[in-house]
This record gives structure tokens, sequence and C-alpha cells, in this order.
């Protein structure tokens, strides 16, 4: 116990660095290669920061443990939009661009509607049990497809970031990301099973660790880079990582845990769906409040008492004493 302890702390330095490393070395070629602020966070951060989603859900699904992988995915969502973007409000009012407005978010909003749909087997067919199957992985897969390239077309218009950003050479760049990503995997993994570890000692479900622990652990790169993006001035990184990585949760690391192995839905599950569509659509509204098109620091606050709320409700509802 005493190991998994010092190892579930020495992987929160791990992931700090490396998404610190990650941040400067995916920048620096993004601007090497003319690529927008906004690209690099929906594409190279978004990829290197849902890595421990990934791994997580890759491990969960080959083990059968169906609800940590799909609470995995749902509560890094939650945790992204109201968490995270709520502190990094605080620290400084995030402005968004048009075209997060009116493209990067209401695709993420699209995902989580596709996938709500795709896991509600019971409700629209009346099957016994809802599951996400491996033909429904590869819809999910396929809007991932599609995603991308949206993505890379949006980058040929140019780069309408104006954030300075480092840039150094290309093989230092690579080396930077390289070790990042070896970073943010080996702190995720330490985390989270640490934190796995100790909620089972004291009693919690699986759908309450993964919902909470597992998602808040692989959630921390995120917020690193978030809020090292933010104290940069680089809000279009930002609001980009966030909003590339719930699109990449969904239809990358979702879909292909279910190709790897079905991942079977409870009933309740639908709240925590509810909940994503809600975070979802309160970032949406919330850039027509107040100064437009700026998430604001009294809205930052607001994100984070809603966040709280969600997980005192979740604590009520999770605690197994058996």
């Amino acid at each position: 116990m005493v190991l998994t302890i010092f190892l579930f702390a020495v992987g929160f330095i791990f992931l700090i660095k490396g998404a610190n490393l990650l941040v400067d070395g995916s920048s620096s070629i993004g601007k090497i290669l003319g690529i927008p602020n906004l690209i690099i966070g929906l594409t190279i951060v978004a990829i290197g920061t849902s890595a421990p989603e990934l791994f997580v859900n890759i491990i969960a699904s080959i083990q059968g443990n169906g609800d940590i992988a799909i609470g995995n995915i749902l509560g890094s969502n939650i945790s992204n939009i109201l968490l995270i973007l709520g502190i990094a409000a605080i620290i400084t009012p995030l402005e968004v661009h048009r075209d997060s407005v009116w493209r990067d978010i209401p695709f993420s909003l699209l995902a989580i509607l596709v996938t709500g749909f795709l896991v509600n087997d019971v409700l629209i067919d009346g099957k016994a049990i809802s599951e996400l199957s491996r033909i429904d992985g590869l819809i999910l897969l396929s809007f991932f497809a599609v995603f991308m390239y949206y993505t890379f077309s949006i980058a040929k218009g140019g780069n309408r970031g104006t954030d300075p950003i480092e840039k150094f050479g290309i093989p230092k760049s690579l080396l930077l990301i390289g070790i990042g990503l070896i970073g943010l995997a080996l702190g995720a993994k330490w985390v989270v099973d640490g934190g796995v570890i100790i909620a089972e000692t004291i009693g919690f479900s699986e759908t309450f660790i993964g919902l909470t622990l597992i998602a808040f652990g692989t959630s921390l790169p995120e917020l690193v880079t978030v809020i090292v993006a933010a104290r940069k001035g680089q809000t279009d990184l930002a609001i980009g990582n966030i909003v590339g990585s719930n699109i990449f949760n969904l239809f990358w690391v979702l879909g292909f845990s279910s190709v790897i192995s079905p991942l079977t839905f409870k009933p309740e599950t639908n709240s925590d769906i509810g909940m994503v569509i809600y975070a979802s659509l309160l970032l949406f509204l919330s850039l027509f409040v107040g100064r437009r098109h700026i998430i604001e620091r009294w809205q930052g606050i607001f994100f984070l008492i809603m966040y709280g709320g969600y997980i005192t409700f979740l604590i009520t509802q999770g605690y197994n004493p058996s």
C-alpha cells in the first residue's frame, strides 16, 4: 500500500511534466508547419492528452471491466468542461474563436448524442440489454475519421493564432513530444492504478471509480495543458484541447474500446450521458451570456459549482459499503 501511494504521488509529477513537454513540443511542430493553434489543440495535443483514457480503456476492455471503461470516458468529458475549463477561465477569461463556437463545440455535442443513441438499445429497440457493440464501435470510428478529415481541411484556412509560441528544431520538438507522451502514459497508469486500489479499499463501486478517480486521473493531462496554455495566453489551444479531447474520447477511445470488446451499458448510465449533454450545452450557451464568445471568470466559477454538485450526487449514489 505504501508503494501504491508513492507511485500515485509520483504519477502526478509525471503527468504535469509530461503535459508541459507535450504542449511545448507540439506547439513548436505546429508553428513550423504553419498550423493554427486551434488545430494543434484538436489534433496533436488532443491525441496526447487522450492517451491515458485510451490506455485505461484498452486494459479495462480486455479485462472485461466495462463499467470502468464507460465511466472513464463520460467522467473525463464532464470534468474536461466543468472542472478544467472552469479552472482555466478563472485563471484568465477564455476567448473562443468563431469557428469553435459554430463548428467544433457543436461537433462535440453531436459526439455525445450519437453515443447516447447507440447505447440505448433497451429504450430504442426494446432489447433486454444495452451495449456498445463492435458495429457501434465502427460507427463511432467512422465519425472520428470524418472529424479528422474536417479538422485538417479547416487547417488549410491559414493560421489565425497570434499568440507567441516558442519554436524549436524538428528533432528537439519530436523529442519533447516523445518524452511528454511517455511521462503521460506512465503517470496516468500509476495514478489510475493507485486510485483504483485506494478507492476499492474503502468500498466504492467500479462505476463510481471510473466516473471520479479514474476520470480525474486521466483528465490531469488536459488540466495541466489547459492551465499552461491559458497562462501563456494561448486560448485557442486551451479550448481546442478540451473540445478535441472530448470528441476523441467518444469517437476514438470509446469506439476503439468497443471494437476490442463490446461494452454493456446500465440504464443508470443515462444520467451520466445526460450530464455530458448538459455540460456541452452549458459551454455553448455560456458563450452568448455576458461578453460574446468569451468564457468569463464568473462563468468558470459556475462551472466548478456544477461539477461539485455532480460529484456530490455521485457520492450519494455510488458508495457501496459491501
